[in-house]
Order: C-alpha cells, then sequence, then structure tokens
C-alpha cells in the first residue's frame, strides 16, 4: 500500500496520521490504528454521543438528523420484509430505533459509548455494549448509519455482522465516500476523514468487494446529499479556522451537481441483500 494523504485528528488531539491506499480493494486505510482507540472520542462535543444542540453547525446536524430518521425508516419499511426485525449497530442516542419502534418494528441495538446509552436508555431504548451480547441470529435488517468506518477488525466484523442477518435478509450501510468532490477539494482537510476515529474509507468498489465474498450483494445505491454540505461546513473549520457558511454550501452544493453525472456523492447509502 502506498501513502495517499496525510491528515490529522482535526476534531480533537491535533495528532497526525496518514491514509494508505489499497489498491485491490480501491479504500483507504488510517495509519497508525492507535491502540487505544476510545480516547480520541472522549470530547464533550462528539455530536454522535451527544444530543446537544448548542453551535449553528449543531443545530443544522439535529435539524437534518430528524429529517433523515423518516427517511431511513422509510427505506427499511420499503423493504417488505415480515417480521420487521432490526438491528442498528451504532445506535448512537438511540433516536433511529426510536423512530423504528414507532413503526411497529422489533428493535435490538449496540452502542460502545456508555454516555450514548445513557441517553438512549431516557428514551426507553435498550441498547448493548457489542454484538458478542446479542443472542438473536435471525434479523430481517441490520443498519450501520456511518458505522463500518469506525469498526476495528473490519473483516472479523463482517462475518458476525453476516451471521446476524436471516436468509435474503438486508444489510444497511451508510458510509462517506472519499470519491466525491468535497473530499477531492478539501482533501487533508476533508472532516469525513476524521481520523483515527474513522479506521477506513470506502469507494463503491470495495463495498462490492468486501461483501460479495460472503453472499452479500449490493443491490442499491442512494445518495445523502445533505451530507456534503454538513462535511463542508467541518472541513471549512478544520481548513481557515472559521465555519464560512457560504462558501461550505457552494462546495457542498457543487458536490451534489457533479454527482448526478459521477454517482460519488459525499456520503452513500447501500443496500445489500443476504443471497445464499
Amino acid at each position: 500500500m502506498t501513502v495517499f494523504l496525510k491528515t490529522k485528528d482535526y476534531f480533537n488531539t491535533k495528532e497526525e496520521f496518514w491514509l494508505e491506499y489499497d489498491s485491490e480493494l480501491e479504500m483507504l486505510v488510517t495509519k497508525p490504528i492507535p491502540k487505544d482507540i476510545d480516547r480520541y472520542y472522549n470530547h464533550p462535543s462528539y455530536i454522535s454521543h451527544t444530543d446537544q444542540n448548542k453551535s449553528v453547525i449543531d443545530k443544522i446536524y439535529q435539524f437534518v438528523k430528524k429529517y433523515s430518521l423518516n427517511k431511513k425508516v422509510k427505506l427499511i419499511t420499503e423493504l417488505r420484509v415480515k417480521e420487521k426485525k432490526v438491528l442498528d449497530i451504532g445506535a448512537g442516542t438511540g433516536d433511529f430505533l426510536k423512530s423504528a419502534k414507532k413503526n411497529n418494528w422489533l428493535i435490538d441495538g449496540i452502542e460502545p459509548n456508555e454516555t450514548a446509552r445513557t441517553i438512549a436508555k431516557n428514551k426507553k431504548i435498550e441498547l448493548k455494549t457489542n454484538l458478542n451480547d446479542v443472542e438473536n441470529d435471525s434479523y430481517d435488517v441490520v443498519t450501520l448509519w456511518h458505522v463500518l468506518e469506525h469498526l476495528p477488525n473490519l473483516k472479523q466484523q463482517i462475518v458476525q455482522i453476516n451471521h446476524k442477518l436471516k436468509e435474503n435478509g438486508y444489510l444497511i450501510i451508510a458510509v462517506p465516500n472519499f470519491k466525491s468532490y468535497d473530499a477531492q477539494y478539501y482533501k487533508e482537510h476533508w472532516a469525513a476523514y476524521d481520523t483515527p476515529r474513522h479506521l477506513w474509507h470506502f469507494s463503491k468498489k470495495s463495498i462490492h468487494s468486501l461483501f460479495l465474498k460472503h453472499g452479500l450483494k449490493v443491490k442499491k445505491v442512494k445518495p445523502m446529499v445533505f451530507d456534503s454540505f454538513y462535511v463542508s461546513m467541518l472541513s471549512e473549520k478544520y481548513k481557515t479556522g472559521h465555519s464560512n457558511f457560504i462558501k461550505a454550501f457552494t462546495i457542498g452544493f457543487i458536490s451534489n451537481l457533479k454527482a448526478l453525472y459521477t454517482k460519488e456523492y459525499s456520503s452513500l447509502i447501500y443496500i445489500l441483500k443476504k443471497e445464499v
């Protein structure tokens, strides 16, 4: 593997990392992978583990999050599975599962972070700490909303996740796309690299290749059009020290416009089916 880009943890520690390019899988790998990865999440502003709504960027995130929840539940409902049993891995503060439950889904979820689990519990959503705590092995749908890029031991995790799906079940994965225009524009300042919390950086080819060998075939790819705006706002702050909302909006808009032709949106949702 060759060094693709040098970057740093702009969000928390300011430590430097680099991204190595795996040409076989067409993906990037964060190096070095820290042994004490938990400490990089230990920040009061890490929004996935809180429901904070303080800054302008927080408010935009929460607004988009509420809008996206309905879209996510609609997406899994349109799969028309029989038992409507869903497992959400990396459930955060539990809002997706709460919405799914309201729509008559049987829910289970996993969240390693204690603070996030506590917030979810206050919403009456009980979450497990890790995949080994989940006894059920027959889910109709397993979801990872911006989670796959965080998982250590990726290939081992894919085997475990696949084991939780019943035959003809669906795996839904949302991940950033390093081939998007906003990634190319911001380069080392692209917020969706988020090293070292993001260990892996995927392309369409890498998702297809990693999962096909386990009988999971990509059936559809959908864009997450709001991600380019949110990621661009963070990237502007990392690059210039200022939010620069107009510039960030412009880059996000251009990214989506180009993606109409290239299909390389800032983030993509992959719908995979277990065909055995």
